[in-house]
């Protein structure tokens, strides 16, 4: 299972339309996306899991598409190495 980062998605996404434009790729096992608090909008980027093969068609697919007025950002999530953060030197 790989978990993706999707970016440049519009305020108005909601789940069920991002499960629909990846689900053309392969199963989409999950789908989250970050909204805002108080509102409840969608803050432009989420993340999706996908089998492997299924991830790498996924993104060689819709990273720089044109959707709804801006263009996607898709790429295998980045982990950070712990202590590398904010509060990573003291």
């Amino acid at each position: 299972m790989k978990r993706i980062f999707v970016g440049g998605l519009p305020a108005s996404s909601s789940e069920e339309l991002v499960e629909k434009l990846f689900s053309e790729f392969g199963i989409v096992r999950s789908v989250s996306l970050i909204k805002d608090l108080f509102s409840g909008k969608c803050k432009g980027f989420g993340f999706i899991e996908m089998e492997g093969h299924e991830a790498r068609a996924a993104i060689a697919g819709l990273d720089g598409k044109s959707y709804e007025g801006g263009f996607l950002k898709v790429q295998f999530e980045e982990v950070q190495a712990k202590g590398k953060g904010r509060r990573g030197r003291r």
